[in-house]
């Protein structure tokens, strides 16, 4: 028998906003792959379309600025998706972070998330 482990909202949420002030339906921008839920994602300046957090990029997606609250396929077209943006607190330990992130680039996009209201606690 296969097993399946899903994560959901729930599993990176701990507290957020009433009536879910927090979140907004955004665009995923096409070409971001398989985004699953918990990625911390940046904003593409010139679009304002999202795309997973890239610390290199100089286009906007460098700067984090939310945390995707579903999994979507964004392989070959944009994709709404609901995204954690303001008033929350998070579990630390259920953030989806690029490959490569070194720690300085973590600690400044968890400031940057900080700014807008995200707070990011170890959670069990």
């Amino acid at each position: 028998m296969e097993t399946y482990a899903y994560k959901t909202d729930s599993d990176v949420v701990k507290d957020e906003g009433r009536n879910r002030i927090s979140r907004d339906d955004d665009t995923l921008a096409a070409g971001s792959g398989i985004v699953v839920t918990g990625t911390v994602l940046g904003q593409v300046t010139a679009t304002g379309k999202f795309k997973p957090l890239a610390p290199s990029a100089t286009d906007g997606t460098q700067t984090a600025a939310a945390i995707i609250l579903e999994t979507a396929n964004a392989t070959t077209a944009d994709q709404t998706v609901v995204n954690l943006k303001r008033h929350a607190q998070v579990v630390l330990q259920g953030l989806i972070w690029p490959v490569g992130i070194n720690a300085t680039q973590q600690t400044a996009a968890l400031a940057a998330l900080e700014n807008r209201g995200i707070v990011a606690r170890m959670g069990v």
